[in-house]
């Protein structure tokens, strides 16, 4: 399931976010590549253990596991910090899934969604799409400055190459309540359904019913 939301970040918090990370210090992406993801990385990340990194992250993932959207859809039961990443022309990520396994030892989590946090505007460089295959094919993402998508960490994805600008994004990775994806995106479905007849009719008996089967349902499937 793929999932966008607009506007996670207002134009003020993605020109202040832009500043800093014009300030930052990067360093070669493939340090924190995994063995596969090693050969096909060719990125920059923003170096991290920082207290810029930290005053980042407040206001991406504060604005991120806040969003309703992103609780309804990913329904997380561990948020990963995430990395800051910069493309510049000639860089590309290769083909790659993510590592089932992220973490430093005593807090390892599984990845079930991956989020890109798009951080510039797509006018501003050509290239450098996201490229995620579902099964109806190559689904292409390159959305607005403050916006995001989520994935599941195991499709088949990459960046594509980037031939002018800057590609400015925010990736992070979640370990979700709900381990299978197909589970996930039903809940999804039935979430926005609940939320509609919550609004429109409050006290009518098919809302209680679908409010009822939602809940009982994450209770069935949650690994807590």
């Amino acid at each position: 399931m793929l999932v966008e939301i607009n506007n996670l970040l207002t134009a003020d918090q993605v020109s202040n976010i832009q500043g800093h990370l014009a300030k930052g210090s990067f360093v070669d992406g493939k340090l924190s590549a995994g063995s596969a993801a090693l050969r096909v990385k060719h990125n920059q990340e923003l170096e991290s253990g920082s207290k810029l990194m930290d005053y980042l992250n407040n206001l991406v993932m504060g604005a991120l596991v806040g969003h309703p959207t992103y609780q309804a859809a990913v329904m997380p039961l561990r948020v990963a910090a995430p990395f800051y990443a910069r493309y510049q022309p000639g860089m590309r990520y290769g083909n790659h899934v993510d590592d089932p396994i992220m973490g430093p030892p005593g807090g390892l989590y599984r990845t079930d969604v991956s989020t890109t946090v798009f951080l510039n505007a797509p006018e501003e460089y050509e290239g450098g799409e996201l490229v995620i295959n579902t099964s109806f094919g190559e689904h292409k993402v390159k959305l607005n400055a403050g916006d995001a998508i989520t994935y599941p960490s195991s499709s088949l994805h990459h960046v594509a190459e980037i031939t002018r600008g800057q590609r400015l994004v925010a990736v992070t990775w979640a370990q979700s309540l709900i381990r299978e994806p197909a589970q996930r995106e039903l809940l999804y479905t039935l979430y926005r359904a609940k939320e509609s007849l919550l609004q429109q009719q409050p006290e009518a008996a098919e809302t209680a019913q679908v409010n009822t089967a939602y809940v009982n349902l994450v209770r069935m499937w949650s690994e807590l």
